[in-house]
């Protein structure tokens, strides 16, 4: 892994995990297996590398544990495997974050790309009626934000290789799977082709959508810039990042928020 996340944590070559540095807190990792995500995927019977993904969710500098858990922020990081599903590219299988009890939101998330290259694909709703679909394209370095209460799955672009990358999301944090597995996934399958070109193949089981393809932007009306990592951004002002886990604040905002 070229990139820096802003402190003492580092991707394994030999697997899905990560190593702690010095003065660095976190957990064993979790692996998600290939059965665990078959239910959103479009051939829920393909072959593909499994485990999929690793993941540590809550990590930290052990400087900063006390302020995060008194802000409700937490920071997760996550290895993809290179391969495919199927015809597909590794994914996620999509989720919902569930209403966070302490702020009353489905929370928004705050992504950093650190290895590889990945697509945020993000829909407003996992109702018959998806609403705007959006799928963002992402390379080392560059951030991505779901607004709260945005479905969304996380795929490694390229096959040929693993993609590791960083979140902040709210503490109280819990995903919901009823609307992508009611309708057997998102509103929108990634398809790769022969040559690993990558198309989209709508999922019939939504009513019909336009899907957007967009690059990674800076988020200025968030504080979000491009050039620091985002671990380190909250080093550098603690309240700079709150509305990850307090999204109410920016409650005007996210009403015309654009991905």
């Amino acid at each position: 892994m070229e990139f820096d996340p802003g402190f003492a944590l580092r991707a394994r070559e030999d697997s899905l995990g990560f190593e702690y540095g010095e003065g660095v807190f976190g957990p064993t990792p979790e692996f998600r297996s290939l059965d665990a995500i078959r239910p959103s995927l479009k051939d829920p019977n393909c072959d593909g590398p499994d485990p999929v993904y690793g993941i540590v969710m809550d990590v930290g500098e052990d400087v900063d544990r006390a302020d995060l858990e008194r802000r409700m922020m937490l920071f997760g990081a996550v290895a993809y495997a290179a391969g495919r599903l199927g015809t597909e590219p590794v994914r996620s299988q999509g989720h919902v974050h569930h209403v966070s009890p302490h702020c009353g939101w489905s929370t928004p998330e705050l992504f950093e790309i650190w290895d590889g290259r990945a697509i945020i694909y993000m829909q407003e709703s996992t109702s018959d009626d998806p609403g705007r679909c959006i799928a963002i394209s992402a390379g080392r370095g560059e951030v991505v934000v779901v607004p709260p209460g945005w479905a969304h799955a996380v795929i490694n672009a390229d096959p040929g290789k693993c993609m590791v990358f960083g979140a902040w999301c709210d503490r109280q944090y819990g995903f919901v799977y009823d609307g992508v597995r009611a309708h057997h996934g998102l509103a929108h399958f990634p398809v790769l082709g022969e040559r690993d070109e990558l198309t989209w193949e709508a999922n019939p089981r939504y009513s019909r959508s336009e899907l957007h393809p967009r690059s990674a932007r800076a988020y200025p009306e968030l504080g979000v810039t491009r050039g620091v990592p985002i671990y380190r951004r909250y080093k550098n002002n603690p309240e700079a990042l709150n509305w990850v886990s307090d999204p109410g604040r920016l409650a005007g905002l996210w009403k015309s928020f654009e991905p």
